[in-house]
């Protein structure tokens, strides 16, 4: 099921990219407000999902939270900043591609070292010949056409 859900997670990520971008030409091409919208949206569906559940109770622990466990959301608005900007200059596959080769590499380094307290994860052969070859899709996916020529 996690599995399943994974997969869900990466469909929705360019059709986001996709709402965004055209959120962003519908604001006279303003990516800061585009990009503020859609946090905003996602700030207060977000809030009243927390308020409504049995989680509110974990508000307690926010005064011992460290600075850098902060970061998330500004990680979160280059992220969508850099896609809204990126998407109509490059298109949905060629950015998606992209991004999964750069979070594919990341991933592989920071499991290597359990990095933020995640469980480590050997670097095995296995695992670098499928990010080879998820890097040798991104290369086709934006530069496959050229090969034509």
């Amino acid at each position: 099921m996690y599995y399943a859900l994974a997969f869900l997670v990466g469909i929705l990520l360019p059709l986001q990219t996709a709402i965004n971008s055209n959120l962003r030409a519908q604001l006279g091409d303003s990516v800061l407000l585009a990009t503020t919208i859609s946090f905003a949206v996602g700030a207060v569906t977000m809030a009243l999902l927390a308020l409504a559940s049995s989680e509110r109770g974990a508000l307690q622990a926010l005064p011992q939270l460290q600075w850098w466990q902060l970061t998330g959301g500004f990680l979160g608005a280059a992220i969508v900043a850099g896609s809204i900007v990126l998407a109509p200059r490059i298109g949905l596959a060629g950015m998606t591609a992209l991004i999964v080769g750069g979070q594919l590499c990341a991933s592989l380094m920071f499991d290597r070292h359990g990095f933020l307290g995640l469980a480590e994860r050997a670097l095995t052969l296995p695992r670098v010949a499928g990010a080879s070859l998820v890097l040798l899709g991104v290369l086709l996916v934006n530069y496959g056409d050229r090969l034509r020529g």
